[in-house]
């Protein structure tokens, strides 16, 4: 059988502690000659040495593979955020087209969430490629009492509707119920036409109850009612925020992980978790590694590597039932690695 090949990025501060957790998960669940990962010292202390976050030619290098991990990027004493976020991790997802970020939220048995239920299963999906991250913009007359910053929201037809009709394809696979974001009481324009899409959208997928939300009323739904959510779908500035609540709801960052995707499968997919590089921890052996690891699962289910992703999530949540892993901090980043390895057996 051919080996899948991925690109690994470890990046900055707990990105590396837990992409090694993640690579030894995977060297067991598919033997060497399955799995051929080749790891980029992109970071930045990259940048620092180089002046770019990857090399020029580092889009066309990552093209080659089947899939890219990555673990963390940034860390804004050394590089800012702006520098490290746009020379990295955005150029990937646009490059790739990878305009489906999708993010599970629910939790795992043995983890405490902080509201009085734990009966919810949350499917986020963010749009990943335009929107409010587009980048269209600009500031003039820097310094001055007169300056003046602009940054653009790019809404495009291909870019709604594709993102839309992915979350419409995914409630259909689960549930039948989907739950489209915006604010169009009070963006007139980009959030009313998001809107109109989905309402389009929908006469396609009968079989599919749609319910349109403010973004903030989903933001107190998501926290007062959780359970009555399955698939949400925003874009990518309402995307991003919601997530993080997700995060919080399901226990924290430490089991937040996400998949940024091109559906048509004609450029790789990545696959990261999201709880950044906490850059305050770095080396010390604090990180959960749990977020990095269910990423990889989302990553053998989207190379075809099923049995695998179930053996994985199967080991990820016999670990936390027994108590390991549960609470930040209680278990160092190699002993929750060393139980989920044992119950893999």
């Amino acid at each position: 059988m051919t080996a899948h090949k991925i690109a690994v990025i470890p990046g900055d501060g707990i990105g590396v502690a837990v992409t090694e957790s993640a690579l030894e998960v995977a060297t067991v669940v598919l033997p060497g000659s399955r799995f051929e990962a080749t790891t980029m010292p992109w970071s930045c202390d990259y940048y620092l040495e180089t002046g770019r976050m990857m090399p020029e030619n580092g889009i066309e290098i990552l093209r080659g593979f089947d899939a890219i991990f990555l673990g963390a990027v940034g860390w804004p004493a050394k590089v800012p955020d702006a520098v490290s976020l746009h020379g990295l991790l955005l150029p990937i997802r646009k490059a790739f087209v990878q305009y489906a970020n999708i993010r599970p939220h629910r939790l795992l048995p043995g983890v405490e969430g902080p509201l009085r239920t734990s009966d919810f299963d949350i499917l986020c999906i963010r749009e990943n490629t335009e929107g409010e991250y587009s980048g269209a913009g600009g500031r003039v007359h820097r310094g001055t009492a007169d300056e003046v910053a602009v940054e653009t929201a790019v809404f495009t037809r291909t870019g709604v509707e594709r993102i839309l009709r992915f979350g419409f394809e995914q409630a259909r696979q689960r549930s039948g119920r989907l739950a489209s974001v915006t604010k169009s009481n009070a963006q007139q324009y980009s959030m009313v036409f998001w809107d109109e899409v989905t309402q389009e959208l929908a006469a396609e997928y009968p079989e599919v109850n749609v319910t349109p939300y403010h973004v903030d009323a989903i933001c107190a739904r998501m926290v007062m009612a959780p359970e009555t959510l399955d698939v949400i779908v925003a874009s990518n500035l309402f995307g991003d925020i919601l997530t993080d609540l997700g995060a919080a709801i399901q226990g924290g960052l430490g089991f937040a992980a996400s998949a940024n995707i091109n559906p048509t499968g004609n450029a790789p997919s990545m696959f990261e978790p999201v709880h950044g590089s906490a850059p305050d921890i770095a080396d010390q052996g604090m990180a959960n590694p749990i977020a990095a690891i269910w990423s990889l699962a989302m990553m053998l289910e989207h190379l075809g590597e099923t049995e695998a992703a179930k053996q994985v999530m199967a080991a990820v949540e016999g670990t936390t039932a027994s108590g390991v892993g549960c609470v930040s901090g209680a278990q160092s980043t190699n002993e929750i690695t060393q139980a989920i390895l044992a119950a893999l057996g």
